[in-house]
């Protein structure tokens, strides 16, 4: 079985790795500027060429890239903006930050992503102002973005794409996050691009809508000390740059050992009565979780703890279920059945570049024992 997955050494990969990064650390310590330094500037640029894009604004968290970007276009007081329910709570934590109102709409059961349909429902009976869409791409892959962007365009919304979970992903030989007004991305450090502890950025093709996110980032400065707009302080460090530079260079190869692993675990799991990742046609997975479903996920997860595996679940309580937001979020007329169908199943297996061939064999029999256990 290890043949089939491809793999450097991890001991080697990883201590060049760490090489580099040292290296890096010792040239910000060196050179002795730590905020916005040629470090960032250039992080910047090689982000931007990465995903296809003309402009790329290093921010302090993934939450604050989704805060800036709906600045940057204008949201808040009174608008709303449609986001599902099946995520990290940032995305919806970040429209209210901005001032906005949440609107939660169904997912696709296969994807687990924004359904079109149900967004097209949400379109045609709003609450409100519909400002903005936020898609988000989870486990890493790609939401529908043509329906999406067909549906933004028609009703005069705003896109912005959630890319916390899919550095390197792609749709149709497009970067995810080359196809909406704006992205977000964090660099949390177990996101597939992951920094030594918070950092973001915001990516753009317009010229002027970077230009705010810079410009809102720091105190709405155009000059140093002088605000022109009311901006906070949301800044990407020269440390956690140099790192995230090194690491660029090495996320299309963890991907690619991401996606090894998710195509074995397919191989090894495909008899079993568990419902594995769907692929969404003419996109590229990069596997930031391997999800399954299984209508014995508790049990399953309770036997695979006691065999030594760590699962996790992403995530058991929609938005809409928790008592920070029950009760008083709005609700897309289609409802939230598939959401909360997943939060009830999902179950995500290890999954990351440096897990070994004999880990990947060792999860796979036990999932098999489990499952045979739990018939």
């Amino acid at each position: 079985m290890s043949d089939a997955i491809p793999q450097t050494d991890p001991r080697a990969a990883y201590l060049a790795l760490r090489a580099g990064i040292d290296a890096a650390m010792a040239r910000v310590a060196q050179g002795g500027r730590y905020i916005l330094g040629e470090e960032v500037a250039a992080f910047e640029r090689e982000f931007a060429a990465y995903i296809g894009v003309r402009h790329a604004v290093g921010v302090a968290s993934g939450t604050d890239a989704l805060v800036l970007a709906l600045r940057a276009i204008g949201v808040g007081a009174g608008d709303y903006v449609a986001t599902v329910a099946h995520t990290a709570v940032a995305t919806v934590a970040a429209i209210e930050l901005a001032g906005a109102r949440p609107l939660l709409v169904d997912i696709e059961p296969q994807t687990y992503t924004l359904d079109p349909a149900a967004l097209a429902q949400a379109l045609a009976a709003p609450p409100g102002r519909i400002a903005a869409i936020i898609p988000v791409h989870l486990y890493g892959q790609p939401a529908d973005l043509g329906a999406i962007l067909a549906l933004a365009r028609r009703h005069g919304a705003r896109v912005i794409e959630d890319c916390a979970q899919c550095h390197g992903a792609a749709l149709k030989d497009r970067r995810a996050g080359s196809f909406g007004d704006l992205a977000a991305f964090s660099f949390y450090p177990t996101k597939n691009l992951g920094a030594l502890g918070d950092g973001g950025m915001v990516v753009a093709g317009d010229d002027a809508l970077a230009r705010c996110v810079r410009e809102l980032r720091e105190y709405g400065w155009r000059e140093r000390y002088v605000s022109a707009i009311p901006g906070l302080n949301s800044r990407l460090d020269e440390l956690q740059a140099a790192v995230l530079r090194v690491k660029l260079g090495a996320l299309d190869r963890d991907n690619a050992r991401r996606a090894a692993i998710a195509e074995t675990y397919d191989r090894g799991l495909a008899d079993l009565p568990l419902t594995l990742p769907a692929r969404r046609a003419e996109a590229t997975h990069v596997f930031h979780q391997y999800v399954v479903r299984s209508p014995a996920r508790d049990a399953l997860r309770a036997v695979l703890g006691d065999s030594g595996i760590g699962t996790n679940i992403h995530y058991p309580v929609p938005v809409h279920l928790q008592p920070a937001y029950e009760g008083r979020v709005v609700v897309a007329p289609s409802g939230l059945v598939e959401t909360e169908r997943a939060a009830r199943a999902v179950l995500s297996l290890p999954i990351y570049p440096q897990l070994a061939d004999a880990a990947v064999v060792r999860v796979i029999s036990a999932v098999r024992d489990c499952a045979v256990r739990l018939v």
